[in-house]
């Protein structure tokens, strides 16, 4: 059983990343399909899908790579807010991440969006990772 699934999640893609794997297949939650769709819709992943396996739901990504040599998209996958010690940043203290290169995934009472969204919006939240 795994107590911290985004950790989970973020180091499957990680790992998958730096062993240039065309896919990777991470356990089906609300939390993860909400990241991977923030992934997605910020194009550090081509796509997803959701496939059920022996009663268990997955989710199946497909990475993003740039060149012949197959260089990642996505260069770090960084947890902040971990379960012993929670992030927290309201609408005006909310990080940009390397300048506004990279983004941070922040949960907010609307649900999961990009600290772009978040400022704009003007919601504050937790902050989940940074990604760049």
């Amino acid at each position: 059983m795994i107590n911290d699934i985004i950790s989970d999640t973020l180091t499957r893609i990680r790992n998958a990343n730096l062993a240039k794997h065309q896919i990777v297949q991470i356990p089906a939650t609300k939390m993860t399909r909400n990241i991977v769709e923030v992934l997605k819709e910020e194009g550090f992943i081509y796509q997803f899908e959701e496939v059920i396996e022996n009663l268990k739901k997955y989710l199946v990504i497909s990475l993003k790579y740039k060149g012949k040599q197959k260089k990642p998209i996505i260069t770090e996958l960084k947890r902040v807010s971990k379960p012993g010690l929670r992030v927290y940043a309201n609408h005006k203290e909310i990080p940009t991440v390397l300048g506004g290169i990279g983004i941070a995934i922040i949960s907010t009472s609307k649900g999961l969006m990009t600290d772009r969204h978040a400022r704009k919006y003007g919601l504050g939240g937790e902050v989940i990772c940074y990604i760049w």
